[in-house]
């Protein structure tokens, strides 16, 4: 994801003429939370296959204080059993922090609950993008016997006309671009596996 898509993403920001209290607001603070693995595993999903950070992710979902706040009215009564939760530390935005905090407090709802609940907001989008994830890895497979037959090109280009053709060169720099591609495409699916195993409670 390009830079103006995280923009957009983490909304709310004023680009044209931030503040000194927005520039505090985005820096980077560590927030202790204790989460379901799967919740875990969400935001980690979400960041890995949008191409964002997970403080962006934690921007987004606490940024916008009336949807919070209607978190927070929805956990009234609800039991969150804390045995059942892995302590991890996140790096978040400072402006975030704060909402969370204030929307906590306010409401008398533990800040574990509500990014949990907030998390589970967004499991549509990681339904969509495990049917990407699938049509990725059908892709990959027709990219890497396009790139095999590639390489046999060039291979073959290099036998019939010599190594230093000047056609055998430009076969051999649109390979070394088209390699570079392949093993993005690769890593980022390879990263993507986790959605496979990825179970929600």
């Amino acid at each position: 994801m390009k830079k103006t898509e995280e923009n957009r993403f983490v909304m709310g920001i004023s680009v044209s003429n931030p503040s000194t209290n927005d520039l505090r607001g985005r820096q980077s603070v560590r927030a202790t939370f204790r989460l379901s693995e799967a919740c875990i595993d969400a935001i980690s999903i979400l960041a890995t296959q949008l191409g964002i950070k997970q403080k962006s992710v934690f921007d987004h979902l606490m940024e916008n204080d009336q949807v919070l706040k209607n978190v927070a009215r929805a956990l009234e009564g609800t039991e969150f059993d804390r045995n059942k939760r892995i302590q991890k530390t996140f790096v978040i935005s400072r402006r975030s922090l704060s909402f969370l905090d204030m929307i906590s407090s306010e409401y008398n709802a533990p800040r574990d609950s509500l990014v949990e609940y907030s998390v589970r907001r967004l499991l549509p989008i990681i339904a969509k993008e495990r049917k990407k994830h699938e049509k990725r890895k059908e892709l990959l497979a027709e990219i890497s016997n396009h790139f095999a037959k590639s390489e046999k090109l060039l291979s073959k280009a290099d036998q019939m006309l010599g190594t230093d053709d000047p056609i055998v060169n430009k076969l051999q720099t649109a390979m070394s671009v088209y390699k570079n591609a392949f093993d993005d495409i690769a890593n980022f699916i390879d990263r993507g596996k986790i959605i496979e195993k990825f179970h929600p409670e």
